[in-house]
């Protein structure tokens, strides 16, 4: 017979807590400005106004937005790397934003196009003796390379045109894709300034004509931020939020995501010194670098600092002890995680960076002992982005993982 009022009290409770939470939800500050939006538009605009609302489809799209300029970022990654492995990157010896989308297409403007490549180092130090043919196919290579990237600005800039006047941005959103933009514009800067290193004269040198180290390693780094600046804001848009128990171990595990993730991005990053370096045709040996562990060249160069950035052999080392370090780190958050209750997709991801690591790792022996060609060490550059890729991954599903509510 007491089962009625306890009922009876509970639903009451639940209606007087429904409607409280009505009250706080209609004084929020959307909800405000919607309100005031629905005053000062006309009838007749309702559904204009409805699709400019952020909501969870316009989210989806942002989402799956930003995830496409990812892979077309990915795509310049890797294409940038093939044109660094091919030494084409220093074919084109101008930079104009609109002028040099044209290739040349007449016999004359190929021969006027091969006469500037021939009066920079590159030529004169490394081919001269190069063909009209030759220098057609590392021509496209960095022409393939630069209107890729100029595709990339379009994708970012267009769409954010579009989205903005639409109203598909929050105020939250508007400051990050705008940084985005200006990161586009600061990339593309950003590359010039690198190749113009490499056309510079050198006196004092003989050395094969190269780009500064420092300027491909900011170059690269420049584009993994946005690689994964744009990947990260777009999964986080698109992925539905995870519901589990928080626990201790939870907490340590994204904290162990995080340092992992630093780490394999400062992997990727030190692969710009050792291609930057040709560093990867120093010792051709694993696990020992020639006949030691630890060379004796290692810092030849004084002061000591200038061989962590100069020095190939100890570029080489540290790009070793950072790809073993980062293999370690996945390994044990692997391991870690086993221990903690996670919903199928973190435990995926967890499982494919581990799976790329061990790969990764694979392809960067085999091609340190085939003397670096060209087609594995594509694959190995790559590959570094596939392991950045999955990192990001696991960071978006654990931030995905919420507190489950508890109902009494």
């Amino acid at each position: 017979m007491m089962v009625l009022p306890v009922l009876r009290l509970g639903l009451s409770c639940r209606c007087q807590t429904a409607g409280r939470t009505l009250q706080q939800i209609q004084r929020t500050p959307l909800r405000q400005w919607l309100l005031r939006r629905a005053q000062t538009t006309e009838g007749g605009h309702a559904s204009v106004r409805m699709a400019s609302i952020p909501n969870a489809a316009s989210d989806r799209v942002l989402g799956r937005w930003l995830v496409g300029c990812s892979g077309l970022v990915l795509g310049a990654v890797v294409l940038g790397g093939v044109t660094r492995l091919t030494e084409s990157g220093l074919s084109m010896v101008d930079w104009h934003l609109v002028k040099e989308m044209k290739p040349p297409r007449t016999e004359a403007e190929w021969e006027d196009e091969f006469s500037k490549y021939k009066q920079f180092p590159e030529f004169k130090i490394m081919n001269h003796d190069m063909t009209l043919r030759e220098f057609k196919f590392i021509f496209y290579m960095e022409w393939g390379h630069r209107m890729w990237g100029r595709l990339v600005g379009l994708a970012y800039i267009l769409p954010t045109v579009y989205f903005w006047k639409r109203g598909y941005f929050s105020r939250s959103m508007k400051p990050r894709v705008l940084g985005l933009c200006g990161f586009v514009v600061f990339q593309g800067l950003l590359g010039w300034y690198m190749v113009k290193s490499g056309l510079e004269e050198k006196t004092e040198s003989y050395d094969i004509p190269r780009v500064s180290q420092y300027r491909l390693a900011a170059h690269l780094g420049s584009a993994l931020l946005l690689y994964c600046s744009s990947l990260w804001m777009g999964l986080t848009l698109m992925l539905p939020a995870n519901k589990i128990p928080d626990s201790r171990n939870l907490l340590q595990l994204r904290r162990f995501a995080k340092v992992t993730g630093g780490l394999v991005f400062l992997t990727a990053l030190s692969g710009a010194f050792v291609a930057g370096l040709d560093a990867g045709l120093v010792y051709n040996s694993f696990p020992k670098m020639g006949e030691r562990w630890i060379p004796d060249d290692l810092l030849a160069f004084s002061p000591a600092i200038k061989n962590v950035f100069e020095n190939p052999t100890t570029v080489q080392f540290d790009h070793r002890i950072l790809g073993i370090g980062s293999l370690t780190a996945i390994t044990g958050l692997y391991l870690f995680s086993r221990r903690v209750h996670l919903p199928r997709r973190a435990k995926i991801a967890i499982g494919c960076l581990t799976a790329m690591a061990y790969t990764q790792v694979v392809l960067g022996i085999s091609t340190l002992l085939l003397y670096v060609p060209t087609s594995l060490a594509a694959t190995h550059q790559s590959g570094s982005v596939a392991l950045l890729t999955f990192a990001i991954w696991v960071l978006a599903e654990l931030r995905k993982v919420g507190k489950m509510e508890l109902c009494f």
